[in-house]
């Protein structure tokens, strides 16, 4: 797909920068196609831009200066709604963003799915899957986290691998594929398994940036804001779940240009809340490691995200009808009574199709579709991957 393909050519390396960068450029409507600004080619006014931390709007006449002091490699646009397109390039003196008018998104659907573990196993899976997302006729698709079978205790060999094979296969679906970071895109960090040095170039998240772009981002679409969120926190030899200060401080920039009318709508990978939590145990794994990791004095368990409160501090007072995640392979919802953000965590797509959890639920494998209407949520179903 046409999208895809210009994303993914751009990636193929990337530079940190240590000092301050001017990157100026403009966001415009790409009528002809040809990524080139024609004289007739208008600019997009108030269209956010960012390098992960700095925030600026586009003037009047597409145009923006970004100041960037971030060693982050990329700068991208917010998409705004009634937009589609390449959204994020490496950093440059001047990086232009062509946009593409889109359908009407006054009503639309969307698939939210998870886990997919790329691997040559699961080939098969993700077929169906992309079969699935065609015949229902959704409009684009979210996948939060844990897209490759692991990079946490792999050598590079191995992970790029899998990175490869999940970029392959999302280049196959006909609507845009928005990605999450999950815990096993996290490159390396179980040292004494993968063997990998901290100052390999792509240790830890520069794996997933260097393959995918951005590890947190935002979109627009139909009047619905879209946060990817990287939740993924790791000390030493282990993931937990959390957002850190320095996304914190681009949430808030992000938000700020965004009316306290628009519904908001975050996707990620470990969950705010989670039902299916409260059947673990807290003894330690020897080969995954400890369920609870102490964090500024605290402890906190590993899989549950440790600071929702700080994510809703900067939502504020706008709509938050969902807050959708993956992790535990397994479909269910909960939310406080009395708020009407709903925390939703869909199956996987990875093998296998269902399974009983301690003789107590069948659980199976597949992905939920969202239907949206003037900016409103007017259903939701759960589609299992295959029937039995």
């Amino acid at each position: 797909m046409k999208h895809f393909l210009i994303v993914l050519t751009a990636l193929s390396s990337f530079t940190l920068f240590s000092q301050d960068l001017v990157v100026k450029g403009t966001v415009f409507e790409d009528t002809n196609g040809n990524s080139l600004q024609d004289k007739n080619e208008k600019g997009i006014p108030n269209v956010a831009v960012s390098d992960q931390i700095n925030v600026v709007m586009t003037d009047s006449k597409g145009n923006y200066v970004l100041t960037t002091n971030s060693q982050l490699p990329y700068v991208f646009v917010s998409q705004p709604s009634g937009y589609v397109g390449t959204y994020f390039y490496p950093k440059a003196a001047e990086v232009l963003f062509p946009l593409k008018k889109g359908k009407d998104q006054s009503h639309f659907k969307f698939i939210h799915a998870s886990d997919t573990h790329a691997d040559s196993l699961n080939l098969p899976r993700l077929a169906r899957f992309r079969q699935m997302a065609d015949s229902i006729g959704v409009d684009f698709v979210l996948v939060s986290g844990d897209l490759i079978r692991d990079a946490l205790r792999q050598t590079e060999a191995t992970a790029t691998a899998y990175y490869k094979l999940y970029v392959q296969e999302i280049s196959k679906f006909k609507m845009p594929v928005y990605s999450a970071l999950g815990n096993h895109e996290i490159f390396g960090i179980e040292r004494d398994k993968s063997l990998v040095s901290e100052e390999h170039p792509l240790y830890g998240k520069n794996m997933y940036r260097h393959f995918l772009g951005p590890n947190y981002y935002s979109f627009n679409y139909g009047g619905i804001h879209f946060i990817s969120i990287d939740n993924v926190d790791y000390q030493n030899l282990y993931y937990f779940g959390g957002v850190d200060s320095l996304e914190l401080k681009w949430l808030e920039q992000d938000l700020k240009p965004v009316s306290n009318t628009t519904p908001v709508i975050t996707f990620n990978h470990i969950p705010f809340m989670s039902p299916g939590f409260s059947f673990f145990d807290f003894e330690n794994d020897i080969f995954y490691g400890p369920q609870l990791l102490q964090h500024d004095g605290k402890w906190y368990h590993r899989h549950i995200s440790r600071n929702l409160e700080d994510v809703l501090k900067h939502i504020g007072d706008r709509p938050y009808p969902l807050a959708l995640s993956g992790h535990y392979h397994a479909a269910m919802e909960g939310n406080f009574t009395g708020t009407e953000t709903q925390y939703v965590q869909t199956s996987a797509i990875t093998r296998p199709d269902s399974y009983d959890y301690q003789d107590l639920f069948k659980i199976r494998s597949g992905f939920t579709v969202y239907e949206v209407k003037n900016g409103k949520i007017i259903s939701s179903s759960f589609v299992p991957l295959n029937l039995e």
